[in-house]
C-alpha cells in the first residue's frame, strides 16, 4: 500500500515552506530573478484524480496549494503571459499506457471525471492544456514547440505531484535550456519526504527553489 499524507494545509504551509527552504539553504540559488516577458506558467495535473477525496488516488496535501496555484495563474493572466496546464489521461484501451499499466495498480483514463482539470484551477477559454501520456510533459507532445514559438525562455512548474511530473518535467526543462522555477509550496506529493526530496535535488541542479508569493510579487511589480 502506497503511503499517503497530509503534510501540509492551509494554515501551516508557510511555516513548512520556510522549514523546507532552511533544509535546502545550501543549494538555493536566490540571486536569479524572473523575467516575466519570458516566461510561461506550467499548472502540471491538477485533476480530479488528485484533489477529489473520492479518488483513489487523492493526495490529501493537494488542497493546501490551490491559492498558491491561483495567485500564479491570475498574476500571469494580468501580463497576459502564457499559462499552460497539462493534464494526464490514457486512452481508455489503455494501449498508450505501455509501463505506466504494469507500475501502477491502476490507470486514468481520459475522457473520465477524474481526468478534468480540478474546478478550484480550471483554465480559460485561451489557456493552452497538454494532453500527456507520462510523467514528462514534453515526451510525446507539443510542449516544447509552444514554448518555443512563443520565445519562453523561463518556465515556473507548480502542480502534483512534485516528485513525479513535476520533477520530471522540470528537469526536461533544464535540458532544452529552459530556466526553471520550482516554488516550493506550489506543488505536493504523497509524502514530505518525497517532496523535500525533490526540492532538495531540483535545487542542486536543476532548478530556482523558492515561493509561490516571491514570484507573484516579481511578476505584479515589474
Amino acid at each position: 500500500m502506497r503511503k499517503t499524507e497530509r503534510y501540509i494545509t492551509k494554515d501551516n504551509i508557510k511555516e513548512k515552506t520556510e522549514k523546507w527552504l532552511y533544509e535546502i539553504k545550501d543549494y538555493l540559488r536566490q540571486n536569479i530573478k524572473i523575467k516575466y516577458e519570458k516566461a510561461a506558467l506550467l499548472v502540471v495535473d491538477m485533476q480530479n484524480f488528485f484533489i477529489d477525496p473520492t479518488s483513489p488516488a487523492y493526495t490529501p496535501a493537494s488542497e493546501a496549494i490551490i491559492e498558491n496555484v491561483n495567485g500564479l495563474i491570475q498574476s500571469f493572466r494580468k501580463l497576459n503571459r502564457p499559462v499552460i496546464y497539462t493534464c494526464h489521461s490514457h486512452h481508455k484501451t489503455g494501449i498508450d499506457a505501455g509501463i505506466m499499466a504494469f507500475w501502477w495498480a491502476g490507470i486514468l483514463y481520459e475522457g473520465t471525471y477524474f481526468a478534468r482539470i480540478h474546478n478550484s484551477v480550471y483554465p480559460d477559454d485561451c489557456d493552452k492544456i497538454i494532453h500527456k501520456h507520462r510523467f514528462d510533459a514534453f515526451y510525446n507532445t507539443d510542449l516544447e514547440i509552444v514554448l518555443r514559438c512563443q520565445k519562453i525562455e523561463q518556465v515556473v512548474i507548480v502542480g502534483i505531484k512534485s516528485n513525479l511530473c513535476c520533477e520530471s518535467t522540470a528537469r526536461s526543462a533544464y535540458f532544452r535550456d529552459l530556466l526553471v522555477f520550482f516554488p516550493a509550496d506550489g506543488s505536493v506529493s504523497s509524502t514530505e519526504d518525497m517532496h523535500v526530496g525533490t526540492l532538495r535535488n531540483l535545487a542542486y541542479g536543476f532548478a530556482v527553489i523558492g515561493r509561490c508569493s516571491d514570484l507573484v510579487f516579481e511578476t505584479n511589480s515589474s
